[in-house]
């Protein structure tokens, strides 16, 4: 083995993506499959407990169980975001499907989780399962956005929320949308950088929305491919107009 010393670099844990891997492919069928959960919730508590001595944080034990206290409600919301899926999505046949094979759905139960560790000011292992998800489903959400109830993304493929982001309740999103910052500075990292979302909008696919004091007024519809820099009011439907011709080849 090579070590710190002898090379100058500073070494990293990186192998923890795949115990956080473990962990959160184990966290997220637990929180469903009652019967995976009794016999598999000691060694996910051990292998979030071995994460966290890696990082030397001495925090585990504490993080742990004011994590697992928040599961019901978790599931609470997880339920509510499949309920929006099942009712919403037409190639949707049932409810199970939702849980077995949407990947929106897929995304949203790992932020929902990684949130909550977010919120524990456990900024590095909730990042790692966001990242971890996003490799799965294509679908980027940062831990740290705030997201209402019953959300629903459709396909969601090139999704990017990011982290001072604030979706409200039965909002519904799309593939490629991005609802980003304006503006990149790391001195702005403790200021609202992304939009907000609020109650009853409709965003369709590859819409971008950019700007910490930009809301999209609630029941707004966002139509496809359109760029946003700022607010728009409640009821608006915003659309982007482009020529296409057709035309008969002779």
């Amino acid at each position: 083995m090579i070590s710190e010393k002898e090379t100058g670099f500073k070494s990293y844990k990186v192998c923890l993506k795949g115990t956080v891997k473990t962990f959160t492919k184990g966290l997220f069928y637990s929180l469903f499959d009652e019967a995976y959960s009794k016999k598999n919730i000691g060694a996910i508590e051990d292998t979030f407990l071995s994460i966290f001595k890696r990082l030397d944080d001495d925090r585990g034990q504490a993080v742990w169980e004011a994590f697992k206290n928040e599961f019901p409600n978790i599931r609470k919301k997880l339920d509510l975001d499949a309920l929006a899926m099942e009712r919403n999505d037409p190639a949707t046949k049932s409810l199970e499907e939702v849980y077995l094979a949407s990947p929106g759905f897929h995304a949203i139960a790992i932020y929902r989780l990684s949130h909550q560790l977010y919120k524990l000011d456990c900024f590095v292992i909730s990042r790692m399962m966001s990242e971890y998800i996003h490799g799965v489903t294509g679908i980027d959400i940062h831990p740290g956005a705030t997201v209402g109830e019953s959300f629903f993304i459709d396909h969601g493929t090139g999704i990017v929320i990011g982290e001072t982001s604030v979706i409200k309740d039965r909002v519904k999103i799309f593939q490629g949308v991005t609802l980003g910052g304006i503006q990149v500075k790391k001195s702005m990292s403790a200021t609202k950088r992304h939009p907000t979302i609020e109650n009853d909008v409709i965003i369709y696919a590859n819409a971008t929305i950019l700007g910490g004091d930009i809301i999209i007024g609630a029941r707004s519809i966002i139509g496809a491919n359109v760029w946003i820099t700022e607010s728009v009011p409640e009821n608006a439907l915003v659309t982007y107009q482009s020529e296409i011709k057709i035309s008969i080849k002779k």
